[in-house]
This record gives C-alpha cells, structure tokens and sequence, in this order.
C-alpha cells in the first residue's frame, strides 16, 4: 500500500462521502491559500522591518486583516452548513433497520420485515488469511444498493458510535435515546467500518461490515433468513 493511500481519505461509496471529500478539497485549497498569504507578509516583514515599522500600528491594516478572515470563512461557513443539512436529510425512507450497540457486537433488526433480527461478532479466526483482520464479522449487514434507507442507532450498555468511512455515516449509539441517519450507497460491495467510541476493554473488537447488493439478491437473502 502507497503512502498517499494510508494517509488520504477512503474511496467514497455514497453520495454523502463525495460531497464531504469535495468540500475536503475545497477546504484545504483555501487553507492552502491563507498559509501562503500569511507566511509571504511574515517573510515580508522580516526583511523590510525597517520599512514597516509602523505596519502594526495602522488602522488600515487592523481594518484589512479582520476583514479578509471573515471572507475567507463566509467560503468555508456556506458549503459546510449546506452539507451539514445534507447527512441529517431523510429522503423517502424505503427501508429501516435498527441497529443496537452491545459490549461489544451490534444487533441489526429489519424493521419492516416480521422478526428478522440477528447479532454481529467479530470472526476471531486470525489465521485465515482470505479475512480482514479485527474487521470481518460472521453476519453481514446486507442491504440493496440505490435505494433510501434509515438507521435507527441506540444501544443498551454504554456510547457506542456506528462508523462507516467510505459511507460518511458516523451517529453515536446513546443508551435510552435513538438517533437516526439516512444513506444510500450506489456501488455494490463489502465495506468495513469500527465502532469509534472508547466504549470499553473490547472497544477495538466490534466491527461493522455492510454488504450492498441489487434487490433481486437482497429479497433472495430475505426469503432465505
């Protein structure tokens, strides 16, 4: 695995995640461009200490730099918010599974099929070289692909947190409380998220792996559970 690979974001899989790495982007470009503007006037200053001994003193300039700040997080502040509002939008919920946090597995439970509920550990067998280590799990989350779903996320001992990288879906898991979360992923595949709150001795051994499919094979499952 490169360098730039273990340090750069995961490959989005849902529209969420393409948005928050554009606005990733976007952001470090402008971040990019403060650092330069800064460092130039501090070198400039150093140099030129003679010419601009009164530089911090001007009024102009206490007025031009608590300006250009505040346009700078205008461009930051607008597409943050509008893609803060985009991962708490539910959009035609067609499917809702409940997912409960336990120390330390999750259960999942399809709501809109009659007593269809299972739990997810954590495959223990380290020698099999065909898994992912600390990350494959011996039930599959399944869901259908393109298609509107909702998390209801809780759980029944202490703070869980539900986290899927390359999904954006991250929503903690609070005893005595249900937060909700939309997604819906339009590729197919298997992808691997952890719980992201130290929930205890176990904490690193409670992964989340979701397997999306077409419909077809997903109602297959369903009849088949």
């Amino acid at each position: 695995m490169s360098m730039w690979a273990q340090i750069n974001l995961q490959d989005s899989n849902s529209l969420i995640m393409e948005n928050m790495l554009l606005f990733h982007d976007y952001a470090m470009m402008i971040i990019i461009m403060i650092v330069v503007m800064i460092a130039y006037m501090l070198v400039f200053m150093f140099i030129n200490k003679l010419i601009n001994v009164n530089l911090l003193e001007g009024q102009m300039i206490e007025i031009i730099w608590t300006l250009i700040p505040m346009v700078f997080l205008m461009f930051l502040v607008i597409p943050s918010l509008k893609l803060l509002y985009l991962t708490d939008e539910m959009i035609n919920s067609m499917l809702t599974i409940k997912v409960l946090g336990h120390q330390w597995y999750w259960s999942y439970e399809y709501t809109d099929f009659y007593m269809m509920n299972f739990d997810s550990f954590m495959i223990n067998n380290f020698d099999d070289k065909s898994l992912f280590r600390l990350l494959d799990v011996d039930n599959h989350l399944v869901i259908p692909s393109n298609f509107n779903i909702r998390f209801l996320v809780s759980s029944l001992d202490v703070i869980h947190s539900f986290a899927m990288p390359s999904l954006g879906l991250k929503v903690d898991s609070v005893p005595g409380r249900i937060n909700q979360i939309g997604i819906m992923i339009n590729r197919y595949g298997l992808y691997y998220g952890q719980c992201s709150e130290i929930c205890g001795v176990n904490h690193s051994f409670m992964p989340i792996l979701i397997e999306v499919t077409n419909m077809k094979n997903f109602l297959n499952w369903v009849k088949n559970f």
